[in-house]
């Protein structure tokens, strides 16, 4: 119980933090002593803190939402192109993350890949004032299309999804603050998929998939921090705070291999 509501508070501050959820998890279930595949679990606190983007952002979400449909019967606005991007961004990401899906558990269970990642992920953050600051003008299609690679090159373990997302919408043209919108609005879509993905390989097993003891409560931990991150993630967010989450993440991933 306790071991879970850890790794339920691990997820609920790391996941809206550029320091990559996914690689904290599988560390902290390998040196807490978890065996078998934990994919299932890490799908649950992903779901957990989605609940979180969905309520943070609902009037967001519900502006695209209507303007979208709208625009298929009257006039399109802003939500119809912005909609658009989300399903383009959110179809390269699943994709790429369904070829990645083997490779991603079994770099799950290697701490040194692990670590690779997180070094990645460091030497992403820390370019981030200069993508900041030789930004490309182009265009929101072209955007999303990049931003819904990296979203799918880090559903590797210890690569930083939101870090990933914000670097390469940075990089692309768009501003700090629209980047970090982007970025958790397209999350949605990636983590739903994924979660019902594992549902309908629950059914399949007949059930055979590994939950361990507290695994409601640790759900509900991710979420309760996941909001309080989130909140203030987003007042702290600047091309020069994201350089030091950069440092961290060198920090850690250079850490655990040197350790291992």
């Amino acid at each position: 119980m306790l071991q879970s509501i850890i790794l339920g508070a691990v997820q609920g501050l790391c996941e809206f933090l550029p320091v990559s959820s996914s690689g904290h998890l599988a560390l902290f279930q390998v040196f807490m002593g978890f065996g078998g595949n934990m994919l299932t679990f890490d799908i649950l606190l992903h779901f957990a803190t989605l609940l979180a983007v969905i309520l943070y952002f609902w009037r967001d979400i519900w502006q695209i939402l209507r303007e979208w449909f709208g625009g298929w019967t009257g006039r399109r606005r802003s939500g119809w192109s912005y909609g658009w991007a989300v399903i383009i961004a959110s179809f390269i990401t699943a994709v790429i993350g369904l070829g990645l899906k083997s490779t991603a558990e079994k770099f799950s269970q290697n701490v040194i890949l692990v670590g690779a990642g997180e070094i990645f992920t460091g030497i992403i953050l820390v370019l981030i004032p200069v993508l900041s600051s030789s930004r490309r003008n182009s265009s929101l299609l072209k955007t999303a299309i990049f931003v819904g690679i990296a979203q799918g090159i880090a559903v590797l373990p210890g690569v930083s999804r939101s870090g990933m997302s914000i670097a390469m919408g940075l990089f692309m043209g768009l501003g700090m603050s629209e980047a970090f919108r982007f970025s958790f609005l397209i999350s949605i879509p990636a983590v739903l998929g994924a979660t019902l993905l594992e549902c309908v390989k629950f059914l399949k097993s007949g059930g055979a998939v590994f939950l361990p003891e507290g695994y409601i409560v640790a759900a509900v931990v991710a979420f309760v921090l996941g909001l309080a991150s989130l909140v203030l993630m987003r007042r702290i967010a600047s091309a020069k705070n994201w350089a030091y989450f950069g440092v961290y993440c060198l920090a850690v991933g250079l850490a655990v291999i040197f350790l291992s």
